[in-house]
């Protein structure tokens, strides 16, 4: 009975030249993760702070929008009920509708201008204006609400089409543009709901901020595919190194 042969690690050119640089692509791409984990971890913890702020009346001239983004602010102003926009909005228990969005005039001793108020949800059934009477408030009104910046359009979402009943997702210059106003906000106020009108349609948006964070996981993958990949490497280029004895 002969012995077989002791086997040693001895790559191939070729294996090596395909292996290396695919793993420490692997290993960057992971540590790349890890970076971004904690630029997310960072966010969150900015959102929430901000999230939880008292809020702060409007300033008159919007340089940084997104200084404001995720703020509690109020703001003071006319409802242009005639300019209402309905915007497509998720279903809310069971209910299929819109969000319903009205220009507010501001005074000019607040820097004048008009915001795009979200001022909540509204079931199918009320979608025309003359099914809810109660939405065309008159009259100086304060909105306390949380700052929304417009959000780049997902790849299977479909365009705005101005003119069209509602619109598919936020954009105040098209809006605007759409309603035939000037100077408006380049954000958008989402009413905070009143407890004491409970789900009633109309009654503001509860705060939610939404920040996926996947990038541990992402990290976990990129790490794991390299090391299985410089095991297969090490397994695979490890040869007999001579005859059975």
């Amino acid at each position: 009975m002969t012995a077989a042969a002791p086997r040693r690690f001895r790559p191939s050119l070729w294996a090596t030249l395909i292996t290396v640089p695919s793993v420490l692509v692997m290993l960057g791409l992971g540590t790349w993760q890890m970076q971004r984990l904690e630029w997310k971890e960072d966010l969150v913890r900015r959102v929430e702070q901000r999230l939880h702020a008292a809020p702060v009346p409007l300033p008159p001239s919007i340089a940084d929008p997104e200084a404001l983004e995720f703020r509690p602010v109020t703001v003071t102003g006319r409802f242009l009920n005639d300019k209402e926009m309905l915007l497509i909005a998720r279903p809310r228990q069971g209910q299929v509708g819109y969000e319903l969005l009205t220009p507010l005039q501001r005074p000019e001793a607040d820097g004048g201008g008009v915001v795009l108020v979200n001022r909540g949800f509204l079931p199918l059934d009320k979608r025309a204006a003359a099914n809810r009477p109660e939405s065309r408030v008159e009259g100086p009104v304060t909105v306390t609400g949380l700052v929304r910046l417009p959000q780049p359009a997902g790849w299977l979402q479909p365009a705005n089409r101005p003119g069209a009943e509602a619109w598919m997702r936020l954009d105040p210059p098209a809006m605007a543009a759409s309603a035939g106003l000037a100077g408006v906000a380049p954000l958008v106020v989402e009413a905070t709901p009143d407890p004491a009108r409970g789900n009633a349609p109309l009654n503001g948006i509860q705060p939610l901020v939404e920040l996926p964070n996947n990038h541990a996981q992402y990290a976990f993958t990129w790490y794991s595919l390299a090391a299985t990949l410089a095991v297969v490497y090490v397994l695979s280029q490890r040869r007999r190194t001579g005859p059975a004895s």
